[in-house]
């Protein structure tokens, strides 16, 4: 995995108590009242051991269950706890909102999920085809459009930049980076297969398709997530323009090396640059648990893969758990956050989990801490 790849990919009565087993001086404001809070605290001790980690922000629903869970800083250096206000960028689950929204224009008429990219664009692009065989918009939430993972695609621009610039540069290369360069870009990609078949990861996908639904709706990216999602599910601290963020709430992101970061550039919001915050994030995935949605069924409806090993729903990751139940998730990471979140609809349960600061292993290791969380919630063995 290049360079350009990992950074992104990395593109999820209260008291002030100090935890007493390893890590000096980290705050929590866990209660300690439960075995669910005993475990949490160990798993946030576990996972904020790391010396670049920072914060780390839990929430849990579940059927008579709700709580969140705050530990470490949202500013290294400062005793500043994280809040149910506290804004994070949420990297990739950003896909899903996407998602959501190609789910819905759907359901309005405006699409099928099996158009031709190409009838949302004003150009040609006779290069959007491979042997007679165009990009679908179902292809563009999948990974198996056969697009780049990014546009502009620079492989110099890697090869000469150190990784701790990479991001700063990234960051003001992608600022200046305009929609009418993405689509100039995008007539130059050759593919170099049928698509629908191959996977390779893209997050060119999701910003095309952003382009396609504001064109579509005559709306800006932001103002659709207004309408269909964040007023409707009062998500009031969520949005994909850094000009709407809480700035007061606002956690720094830091790097594997505890390095603070840039926020991730605007023109990259509907594949990894949305804020949110814990609470917000909960009230998105109770959305989520409700399949007899008609949207929320369209978008986690299968496009490519089997539910009983491996599936992508409109940007969704998907399987059977070994109780044969329905699990739902996708993780995020940006140059200094990451994220995870997750739903079992048949079940009622959905989990988030939000962090300031992005490494090789911070995806993975909060998706192990969900599961933890997910298994004390349910046993298997439970009816």
């Amino acid at each position: 995995m290049n360079r350009y790849i990992l950074i992104f990919l990395l593109f999820i009565g209260s008291f002030v108590g100090k935890a007493q087993n390893g890590i000096k001086g980290l705050q929590t404001e866990n209660q300690f009242k439960t075995s669910m809070d005993s475990m949490i605290h160990q798993s946030a001790l576990l996972y904020l051991g790391e010396a670049s980690r920072a914060g780390l922000s839990v929430g849990i629903y579940g059927p008579d269950f709700l709580a969140t869970y705050h530990y470490g800083t949202t500013h290294k250096g400062k005793n500043q706890l994280p809040t149910n206000e506290t804004v994070y960028e949420i990297g990739s689950i950003s896909k899903t909102f996407t998602g959501t929204l190609l789910a819905q224009a759907v359901l309005d008429g405006k699409m099928k999920l099996d158009d031709d990219i190409r009838l949302y664009l004003k150009e040609d692009y006779p290069n959007l085809e491979f042997q007679g065989q165009p990009i679908r918009l179902s292809h563009l939430v999948s990974h198996i459009s056969g697009l780049p993972n990014f546009l502009p695609d620079n492989p110099s621009l890697l090869q000469n930049t150190s990784q701790d610039s990479l991001p700063f540069v990234l960051s003001r290369v992608l600022n200046e980076y305009t929609k009418q360069d993405f689509l100039n870009d995008l007539n130059q990609v050759k593919l170099d297969t049928i698509p629908g078949y191959k996977f390779n990861y893209s997050n060119s996908g999701p910003q095309l398709l952003k382009y396609i639904l504001e064109d579509v709706y005559q709306m800006s990216f932001n103002d659709l997530l207004k309408r269909f999602l964040l007023k409707p599910l009062k998500m009031k601290a969520t949005t994909s323009s850094f000009e709407r963020v809480d700035l007061k709430n606002l956690a720094e992101g830091y790097n594997s090396k505890g390095r603070l970061t840039p926020y991730i550039p605007e023109n990259l919001d509907a594949a990894g640059g949305i804020f949110s915050t814990v609470s917000d994030m909960l009230e998105y995935l109770k959305f989520h648990l409700d399949e007899e949605n008609e949207v929320v069924s369209l978008s986690h409806q299968v496009t490519v893969g089997d539910l009983t090993r491996y599936a992508i729903g409109l940007n969704w990751q998907e399987v059977l758990t070994p109780g044969n139940h329905k699990k739902i998730w996708q993780s995020g990471g940006t140059f200094g956050f990451s994220s995870y979140g997750v739903l079992y609809p048949e079940l009622g349960i959905a989990i988030v989990l939000l962090t300031n600061e992005a490494d090789t292993t911070a995806q993975t290791d909060l998706g192990h801490l969900a599961d933890r969380i997910f298994e004390k919630l349910y046993a298997p063995e439970n009816p």
